[in-house]
């Protein structure tokens, strides 16, 4: 039996500064394809060579990836400055208008943190460019030196709301997670929840209220050790229930008009 199809954003590099590549996480593809139970594909997010249409008749779902270049200020109506960083416009290009349009669609996706924060600027959100110079925020990016096991190590608890989605999934109200950005969100955009807070108030989860599918999205990054780690695995586990659902109401719709 065919898996359901999963897009995995890829992120626009160079090798020896000359070879230009679309790369994806191993980590990422492994998450989808053993704990989601999803056929993970990765998306050159190009707008030369895929359009958002294209990608929502193709896919069944979505993982909008970390990423070293930042959504470009410009999308939430601020000039940029050296403290954002690098950016990614094709990328701005393809994810933003991925995502308002699987709000409108119901269909799923899951967003991780340069993928968190695109979900809220493409609902009219806006971001720091700097997280660890706000008075009295901790520093979320992910340590300089160390092994890739000390660098995704659990660094600071997430505290979700009482009750609320995230709370049900993971089964307690408190959870610990890595850390691993410089930014984070300034104003939550348009039907975005923050559902869950770093202890210094760095908002940490969320989802797009009144959505038809899965919205759920995390600024951390549960890609890693998705298969043994507690709170990653039910994350990705949903997502994946959430896209067999679509694929199986995709295929009913196509059968309905055949």
């Amino acid at each position: 039996m065919t898996r359901p199809i999963v897009g995995i954003i890829g992120n626009h590099h160079l090798i020896n500064e000359t070879y230009q590549v679309h790369a994806g996480g191993v980590m990422n593809t492994e998450a989808v394809s053993c704990v989601s139970g999803c056929l993970p594909v990765l998306i050159a997010a190009d707008p030369r060579f895929v359009s958002v249409d294209e990608l929502l008749e193709t896919c069944d779902g979505f993982v909008l990836t970390g990423g070293r270049p930042n959504v470009h200020p410009e999308e939430y109506g601020e000039p940029a400055t050296a403290a954002h960083g690098d950016f990614d416009r094709n990328r701005d290009a393809i994810t933003l208008p991925l995502v308002r349009a699987c709000v409108d669609r119901g269909q799923p996706f899951l967003g991780i943190c340069r993928g968190f924060q695109e979900v809220n600027v493409a609902m009219g959100g806006s971001l720091y460019p700097e997280i660890r110079d706000l008075p009295g925020r901790m520093n979320h990016r992910m340590p300089p030196d160390g092994t890739l096991e000390e660098k995704f190590a659990l660094r600071h608890k997430v505290t979700f709301t009482e009750g609320g989605p995230f709370h049900h999934l993971m089964g307690a109200p408190e959870v610990m997670t890595n850390t691993l950005h410089g930014q984070g969100i300034k104003t939550a955009g348009k039907r975005i929840v923050i559902d869950g807070y770093a202890p210094d108030g760095t908002p940490e989860a969320i989802y797009v209220e009144g959505a038809k599918g899965f919205t759920m999205s995390v600024q951390w990054h549960p890609e890693w050790d998705a298969a043994n780690d507690p709170v990653s695995r039910p994350l990705f586990s949903a997502f994946g229930d959430a896209v067999r659902d679509w694929a199986a109401q995709k295929t009913g719709r196509l059968l309905k008009t055949a």
